[in-house]
């Protein structure tokens, strides 16, 4: 049995897609539906089971084996609100609940990947997974790190694959439930086809109009890292998963202009509140991945963009939202 935590989350039921197209439908899914739109995410992919999150951590607190003990556990599930400033939930919900996870898959021999987050780097113009003495930018990423911190200390004494993976901007479809934080491809799509324009932001940290640079990575390609992860089980440690490749915003923009045949760029101003909070620049150092034997290519940005309007077009388009992330 392979555990997906979040599962009906982005990358979660993006990753359960990818685990039943290779022939795994032997799936328990954990999550919380209070916010039921997300169920959308799951009708299409084959599992086993479905727990509620509060009846999932009172069954790891009894130390039980869950009926059947998981081979793995992906625990892609978070609270991945970067506003957030409520740090006791956010450490309940990122660090604690993860360290039991963690704790419990440690003793009953179970393999784990877990999301980590790009967040944990903060302002840092170098992206390596040996660098420390790092400062997030919000309790978000701090949570993250954390975790990061705490499997980093004991990777030695684990009996079975302990694996995180810090994601960087991930993109595509099956984001749409996340509101505010659904990528910014997401939005400028609905931006363009509400207003004729898309919205991005201008001058801050350094960068000119629009030149805030990120590394965006589709979809397809986190999942296939998993996936390369779960048949390459000798692997532990902490890992970036990105393109490699910075984009600066007016690219993205210019991307998602191109697929429509039409549309402007307008420059906003950069939010005061966000700006000792912010992450103008990630680029991920692949280095460490890379020298594992991973050699998969990963998306260019105008293809994943490409890939993901045709998906939201022939859905209909996204939903309404004029926030941008």
């Amino acid at each position: 049995m392979i555990l997906v935590t979040g599962g009906a989350g982005f990358i979660g039921s993006q990753l359960i897609k990818g685990l039943n197209a290779k022939g795994h439908d032997d799936i328990l899914v954990v999550d919380n539906l209070e916010r039921g739109e997300k169920f959308k995410n799951l009708t299409h992919c084959r599992i086993r089971d479905y727990w509620d999150k509060d009846d999932f951590i009172a069954e790891l607190r009894c130390n039980r084996k869950l009926g059947v003990c998981p081979e793995i556990v992906f625990h892609c599930g978070a609270c991945t609100v970067t506003t957030l400033w409520d740090g006791r939930y956010m450490l309940r919900n990122n660090y604690q609940y993860s360290r039991e996870l963690l704790e419990y898959c440690v003793k009953h021999g179970v393999r784990m990947i877990y999301a980590s987050s790009a967040a944990v780097y903060g302002h840092s113009q170098a992206f390596s997974e040996t660098q420390t003495a790092l400062i997030p930018l919000n309790i978000y990423g701090y949570s993250k790190l954390l975790l990061d911190d705490y499997v980093r200390t004991r990777l030695l004494t684990f009996p079975k694959q302990v694996l995180g993976l810090r994601f960087f901007n991930v993109y595509g479809p099956g984001e749409g439930h996340k509101g505010p934080m659904a990528s910014l491809v997401y939005h400028l799509d609905r931006q363009l086809r509400e207003h004729g324009a898309v919205r991005i932001f201008s001058a801050s940290h350094g960068f000119g109009d629009g030149e805030q640079r990120r590394d965006f990575v589709y979809i397809d390609d986190v999942v296939a890292a998993c996936l390369w992860f779960l048949d390459h089980g000798e692997h532990s440690g902490i890992f970036n998963l990105g393109t490699g490749h910075s984009r600066s915003f007016n690219d993205l923009a210019r991307a998602v202009i191109a697929w429509h045949g039409k549309g402007a760029i307008e420059y906003i101003p950069f939010p005061t509140e966000l700006i000792d909070h912010y992450q103008a620049f990630t680029e991920a150092d692949l280095g460490a991945l890379r020298a594992l034997g991973y050699d998969r290519p990963f998306l260019a940005l105008e293809e994943g963009v490409r890939k993901y309007l045709d998906w939201l077009n022939a859905c209909g388009g996204s939903i309404p939202s004029s926030s941008i992330s």
